[in-house]
């Protein structure tokens, strides 16, 4: 199982970056895929899930509304669209497997326990 983040950069608020987490051996549609996200000198934090049954979709309340997640089951790749950034989305954003069917509903708790497989992270800096 391997996991490869992609898509960080440098972005002015306001602005739009889409990450990509290429997953090789394993197939999306029988895995959830999680971002998570770490601030300088803050916890890691649950971001988006994507569930691998059915394509539900899960945001943490700070990102709702501007973040979207989605995935492409042919190219094996999931998507995170990230608009209206803030400087406060400025961390390391990492993707993250599971096999467990409803590991997405622990999102924003104990999550370490259902993602066992884990890409190495990707910097976003929002700042003018």
């Amino acid at each position: 199982v391997q996991l490869q983040a992609s898509g960080g950069g440098l972005v002015q608020p306001g602005g739009s970056l889409r990450l990509s987490c290429a997953a090789s051996g394993f197939t999306l549609d029988a895995n959830a895929i999680g971002w998570f996200r770490q601030a300088p000198g803050k916890e890691r934090e649950g971001v988006s899930c994507i569930s691998g049954s059915d394509g539900r979709t899960y945001y943490a309340d700070s990102v709702k509304d501007r973040f979207t997640i989605a995935k492409d089951n042919v190219r094996n790749t999931v998507f995170l669209q990230m608009d209206v950034l803030r400087p406060g989305d400025t961390a390391v954003y990492y993707c993250a497997a599971s096999r467990y069917s409803a590991a997405c509903k622990y999102l924003a708790g104990d999550y370490n326990r259902f993602f066992p497989s884990w890409g190495q992270g990707t910097l976003v800096t929002v700042s003018s």
